[in-house]
C-alpha cells in the first residue's frame, strides 16, 4: 500500500529547468536570482524590503538582532512552534517567556501575553499557527501600549490573509519571517527571508547575513572609496541564500496561488468529513482570515497514540506538531517547567497532523478520511 506522507515537496519539469539554468550561469551563489527573487516576494506580500537567507531559522535570528534582542530581554512567544521561534531569542542572548495558545485556533492568546509582560519585556514574537494567522491586530494593540517590537513568524503562513491584508505586509508588525523549507508553500530548498517596511532594518539585516560587512556604509574613509573596499560594521553570520536556490523559489512562486487552493480544498473535504465526529475537533478558521494551511491538525478525545501508530501501520503519515518549546531536555535545564501553559499542553495530548500537500490526489485524501474514521470508531 502507497505510504501518504504528511507533506512533500512539489517539484516539476519547470523548477528544474529554472535550477539548470542557473547552475550554467556565471553566478551559483549570490547573484542576481537572489534580489530578484526578494523583490517578487516583497510584491506578492505587499511589503517595501525583503532580506532572504539561507533558512527560516536564520531569518528569525536575524529579526532578533535587528529588534536587538539582547541578553535581559525577555521576548514573548508561543509554546506551540517549532523550537526555533524561541531559540531565536536564546541566540541574542535573551529569555524567551511563553505565553498560553488559544485552543480553537493554536495562535498565541492576546490576554496571555499581557498577563506576563515585565519591565524586561523588548518583543513579542506571534507565531502564525497552522497557516493561520495570530490576533494580530490585538497583538498590535499591546506592542503599542508597552513599546514593544512584533516579529511575525510566518514561517507556516505564506499566502495567508488577515483582515484582508497579506501576510508579509508588516502592516501589523515590524518584520515578518518567512521559511522555504521543502515541505512549506513554496520551497527553495532550505531558506528563509525577513520582511519589513523599515529601510534601516532592512540596512541591518543585510550586514547580519554576511559576516556584518557593509560596501556601502564606512567609517575607516571619509573620501571616494576605492572600488575594492569593504567594511565589518558589526559580527554577523555567513547566513546567505543562494542564487541556485533562489531560481526554484522563483519558479516556485508562479505556482504559489494553487498550491494554496489546493491546500485549502483538501482541507476543506476533512472538516467536510469530519465534522459530524464527536471524537475529532479541527481548527477553526476565523472570518477574517484565510489560512493558508500549510499542516492540519486535529485534536481527537481517544488515545493520541494508539490512533497515531494505527494509521501509521497503515500507510497515514501522520505527524504531531508541536511538542510544547518549553517541554524539551533543552529547556527544563533552563528551568521551564511542565504547567507553565495547560492549554498548550492539552492540546499537544490530543494532536494529531494530518497528510496536506498540493500534489495529493483526490484518492489519497478520501484513502485519509476513510483510515482515520475506521480507527477512531474501532476504539
Amino acid at each position: 500500500m502507497k505510504y501518504i506522507p504528511y507533506a512533500r515537496q512539489c517539484i516539476d519539469s519547470r523548477d528544474i529547468k529554472a535550477v539548470v539554468g542557473v547552475m550554467k550561469s556565471d553566478y551559483i551563489t549570490q547573484g542576481p536570482r537572489v534580489k530578484e527573487f526578494e523583490n517578487k516576494v516583497a510584491s506578492y506580500c505587499g511589503a517595501m524590503y525583503a532580506v532572504a537567507l539561507n533558512s527560516g531559522t536564520s531569518a528569525l535570528h536575524a529579526a532578533c538582532f535587528v529588534a536587538g534582542i539582547k541578553p535581559a530581554d525577555e521576548v514573548i512567544t508561543s509554546p506551540i512552534s517549532f523550537a526555533a521561534s524561541s531559540n531565536c531569542v536564546l541566540y541574542c542572548g535573551g529569555k524567551p517567556i511563553f505565553a498560553d495558545v488559544l485552543l480553537d485556533t493554536m495562535t498565541i492568546d492576546p490576554a496571555a501575553i499581557k498577563k506576563v509582560i515585565t519591565k524586561k519585556t523588548k518583543a513579542i514574537i506571534a507565531v502564525d499557527f497552522a497557516g493561520h494567522p495570530a490576533e494580530l491586530k490585538d497583538i498590535k494593540r499591546i506592542a503599542s501600549k508597552y513599546g514593544l517590537m512584533i516579529i511575525e513568524d510566518a514561517a507556516h503562513a505564506f499566502g495567508a490573509e488577515y483582515k484582508e491584508a497579506k501576510i508579509g505586509s508588516c502592516k501589523y508588525s515590524d518584520m515578518t519571517v518567512l521559511s522555504f523549507h521543502a515541505v512549506k508553500h513554496i520551497t527553495t530548498g532550505e531558506g528563509g527571508m525577513v520582511l519589513t517596511n523599515r529601510k534601516d532594518f532592512y540596512n541591518k539585516a543585510v550586514m547580519f547575513r554576511s559576516h556584518g560587512i557593509s560596501r556601502e556604509k564606512f567609517v575607516l574613509i571619509n573620501k571616494r572609496k576605492p572600488g575594492w573596499f569593504y567594511e565589518m560594521q558589526l559580527l554577523g553570520f555567513n547566513y546567505r541564500i543562494t542564487d541556485i536556490q533562489c531560481a526554484l523559489g522563483l519558479s516556485q512562486l508562479d505556482k504559489s496561488d494553487y498550491f494554496i487552493k489546493r491546500r485549502r480544498e483538501i482541507v476543506e473535504n476533512y472538516k467536510r468529513e469530519f465534522s459530524n465526529m464527536r471524537e475529532i475537533v479541527c481548527l477553526k478558521e476565523r472570518d477574517y482570515a484565510v489560512s493558508s494551511w500549510h499542516i492540519f491538525p486535529i485534536r481527537v478525545n481517544k488515545d493520541r497514540d494508539i490512533i497515531f501508530n494505527e494509521l501509521t501501520s497503515k500507510g497515514i503519515g501522520v505527524n504531531v506538531h508541536y511538542i510544547p518549546i518549553y517541554l524539551h531536555p533543552y529547556y527544563k535545564k533552563l528551568g521551564y517547567r511542565k504547567g507553565l501553559c495547560p492549554v498548550a499542553e492539552k492540546y499537544y495530548r490530543e494532536a494529531i497532523t494530518l497528510p496536506v500537500y498540493p500534489e495529493m490526489s483526490d484518492n489519497e485524501v478520501k484513502r485519509v478520511i476513510r483510515t482515520v474514521k475506521a480507527t477512531i470508531n474501532r476504539l
